[in-house]
């Protein structure tokens, strides 16, 4: 990962309820959530959860796809990987068995 995708990724991340959909999505796994489930659970407005969605997408950490009538919204988990792969690149500098094994799924 390019530093500056982390960034971007990080940033994507750098707010409360950005970061509470976020989380919410990856308990939902591969198969995601759609909008109506995601404002429900986080007690948000439609508009004001449709810029929190777009904003993840944006910064690659959540994909979008038509559902019928419905948008369905989930976690990008090689995305969130390659973050996690990218943090902890050089965890422990020499120390490895400090470290704790960093796959997520």
């Amino acid at each position: 990962m390019e530093t500056s995708t982390a960034i971007q990724a990080l940033a994507g991340l750098a707010q409360e309820s950005r970061l509470g959909i976020f989380r919410y999505l990856v308990v939902r796994g591969p198969a995601g959530a759609v909008v109506g489930e995601i404002a429900e659970h986080m007690g948000v407005a439609g508009s004001t959860l449709s810029f929190h969605l777009k904003g993840l997408v944006h910064a690659g950490l959540a994909e979008s796809f038509a559902e019928g009538r419905y948008i369905r919204y989930r976690a990008n988990f090689a995305a969130m990987q390659s973050l996690i792969d990218y943090l902890t690149e050089n965890c422990c500098a020499g120390q490895q068995d400090q470290c704790r094994s960093t796959t997520c799924c």
